[in-house]
């Protein structure tokens, strides 16, 4: 039996539940992981209060992200024994592949060996944020050396894997937060320049900063009024990646910008990149080179024991927190 995080019905915090569930023996091409450290997303929180893209049925788990030790393997494995230390690719579906749990099963060709270098911790801290960010600016977006990028919620875990990718790449990050409280700790995270949204004009700052021609690359996952300002700094055939769409407010399509710029507005997932084998291994190697480099490296904001996940999912939705929030198993 292994102790496990599920809901009964959508809501707050407090209708997760640490319940007792049997663990599956590891069937072909899986592993059992005894997980030693979960990332918290907001995808998560999505998912408990009925906003998500999916809709589980009840009781359900969540979870997407998890580090731990492999603890037994299924038949038709290589490169994985037990006692190898991984964390896991973000699944398909999280209702499906739940990680809050202190013993998981999961598909082997969606487990890493994480490096020597990277505890438990930032090692859950991983794949979610630096996926997404690969995905967006990188694969799809094609973010080159001497470029400037804006990364809205630069705050979040896949904010500041967005700046040190862009870092990483030789191009500027320019990190959009509400306030000027995270403003030096953006900058000491690697931002060239840092826009607080709710204080300064956004439009102004990002033309200011983006000069004449504009700015190519923009990295949002908040939408609803801010496309506006977003769009109006942008270069012409620039591209607005879409991958969230946080606010309540609806978003308005900026027509006159998209036409007069011929501009590409993408909607994202990270579904993308770990659906499909060849990009996925290229994001995985990109990675790692720059975690071995000392490029890439999580922040984390906050540690929570398994037994506080309510309290953690509190502080999620306070957004407080400046990197990943992690729970310890």
């Amino acid at each position: 039996m292994a102790r496990v995080v599920r809901f009964h019905e959508h809501g707050g915090p407090d209708v997760l539940r640490v319940e007792h569930q049997e663990v599956p023996i590891p069937g072909p091409g899986e592993v059992r992981i005894r997980v030693k450290a979960l990332g918290l997303n907001r995808a998560e929180a999505l998912l408990r209060s009925g906003h998500y893209i999916e809709t589980p049925a009840f009781p359900s788990g969540l979870g997407l992200e998890a580090a731990g030790v492999v603890d037994a393997v299924g038949e038709g494995i290589e490169g994985l024994i037990a006692g190898d230390a991984v964390s896991v690719i973000p699944p398909i579906s999280m209702v499906r592949w739940p990680t809050y749990g202190d013993v998981i099963t999961w598909p082997a060709a969606r487990v890493v060996r994480h490096p020597p270098s990277l505890g438990f911790e930032e090692a859950a801290s991983l794949w979610m944020p630096y996926l997404t960010a690969y995905g967006g600016l990188i694969d799809i977006a094609g973010l080159e050396k001497g470029e400037t990028v804006v990364i809205t919620a630069a705050s979040s875990s896949v904010g500041l894997a967005a700046i040190q990718i862009a870092n990483r790449v030789g191009a500027k990050a320019i990190a959009v937060t509400r306030t000027s409280a995270k403003k030096q700790a953006l900058l000491d995270a690697g931002a060239t320049h840092v826009v607080a949204s709710a204080e300064e004009d956004l439009t102004a700052r990002l033309q200011q900063i983006g000069g004449p021609r504009g700015i190519r690359v923009m990295f949002d996952p908040i939408g609803g009024p801010i496309f506006e300002p977003l769009t109006a700094a942008m270069a012409r055939g620039g591209i607005l990646i879409e991958y969230g769409g946080l606010s309540r407010d609806p978003t308005p399509f900026p027509l006159p910008a998209v036409l007069g710029k011929s501009l590409t507005l993408r909607g994202y997932l990270v579904h993308e990149i770990t659906g499909d084998a060849r990009r996925l291994e290229a994001a995985k190697a990109f990675i790692l080179d720059g975690l071995a480099a000392g490029a890439l490296k999580p922040v984390i904001a906050r540690t929570f024991p398994f037994e506080q996940i309510v309290e953690a999912h509190r502080y999620l939705e306070t957004n407080e927190q400046f990197g990943k929030i992690v729970v310890t198993v």
